[in-house]
């Protein structure tokens, strides 16, 4: 999984950009055909930002969150990420496989 880390109106510091790895890293464990992920953390005044699309075969996931605090957005994001993309795995997966069918015992 490749990750595009950018600031608006921030300088991403190293301990930032380790924070925001280490958190979407989460991600790969629950879904690991992630192609990239774009994220961005922006500075409003007294909001703090951060927003990330993520790219997978055949769609985008994109999610956002805004805190008081930027360390908060990233694990409000993570987590609205991670609930996506669990259900565009449940979406996947096919439920119309044939079942197993026991056969009684004689």
């Amino acid at each position: 999984m490749q990750l595009n880390l950018t600031g608006h109106h921030v300088e991403v510091t190293p301990s930032l950009r380790g924070y925001v790895t280490k958190k979407l890293g989460r991600i790969g464990r629950h879904f690991d055909r992630v192609i990239d992920v774009h994220c961005v953390l922006t500075v409003e005044k007294l909001r703090q930002k951060a927003e990330a699309t993520l790219h997978v075969r055949g769609s985008a996931i994109h999610a956002h969150a805004t805190e008081e605090d930027m360390y908060a957005a990233i694990d409000l994001l993570a987590d609205k990420l991670d609930r996506s993309i669990k259900k565009h795995k449940e979406k996947r997966a096919d439920h119309h496989a044939p079942k197993l069918r026991r056969t009684p015992r004689a």
